[in-house]
């Protein structure tokens, strides 16, 4: 199956015509939508080895098993989300071919799901398979204590699940030097991100 690339501007162009902020549910990230995004702020992540399930049902460590000595790129989502969540995957999808070669190997894109009671396995699969989602790729859910733990680690639990921030974090896990986007980074500034911490890598 083909993918075809999305130009960013037309992703936020759906945005910016979706429902008014009066009865839409996600106004607040489509104020974070209307900023150009292109920097990223230093965070701190203290990656543990929380259990989770992958998509395709296999019990994982966040730490270990996910991201181990790889640059991550980590965003959070739900499948039932019908406007900012579909935008992210989106945006990640074409991260996904624009690190083509790296993706798999030195590099992991993570999407954890901010609904596990909901966000089966086998929804993640299904859902993750409409944006070309392959190897080098994780889409987690888990028990809810867990799924809770993954996102305090990166800063992006919400009592209302509906609320979790819009965000991506790239961070080089090995050195443990973190970057947090938040809003809607481009594709291109998110993979040059990445290229840079593999760069670093090299030079270190």
């Amino acid at each position: 199956m083909l993918y075809r690339i999305i130009p960013f501007s037309l992703i936020l162009g759906v945005l910016a015509t979706a429902a008014s902020a009066e009865d839409d549910p996600h106004a607040h990230h489509r104020q974070h939508a209307k900023q150009k995004v292109e920097s990223a702020a230093l965070a701190t992540v203290n990656l543990s080895n929380t259990s989770l399930v992958n998509q395709h049902g296999k019990t994982v460590g966040l730490k270990d098993d996910v991201i181990g000595k790889r640059i991550a790129v980590v965003t959070f989502a739900y499948t039932t989300c019908t406007t900012v969540c579909p935008v992210v995957s989106a945006i990640f999808s074409q991260v996904n071919k624009k690190l083509a070669g790296h993706v798999g190997k030195d590099v992991e894109l993570v999407t954890i799901t901010v609904d596990p009671n909901r966000d089966t396995p086998a929804r993640l699969l299904a859902y993750s398979k409409k944006h070309g989602a392959g190897d080098g790729w994780s889409w987690l859910t888990g028990k809810k204590d867990n799924v809770i733990q993954a996102l305090n680690t990166f800063g992006a639990y919400t009592v209302n699940f509906e609320d979790h921030p819009a965000m991506v974090l790239v961070g080089d896990a090995e050195n443990n030097k973190w970057y947090r986007f938040y809003g809607f980074a481009s594709p291109d500034v998110i993979a040059d991100k990445v290229r840079e911490l593999l760069k670093q890598r090299k030079q270190g």
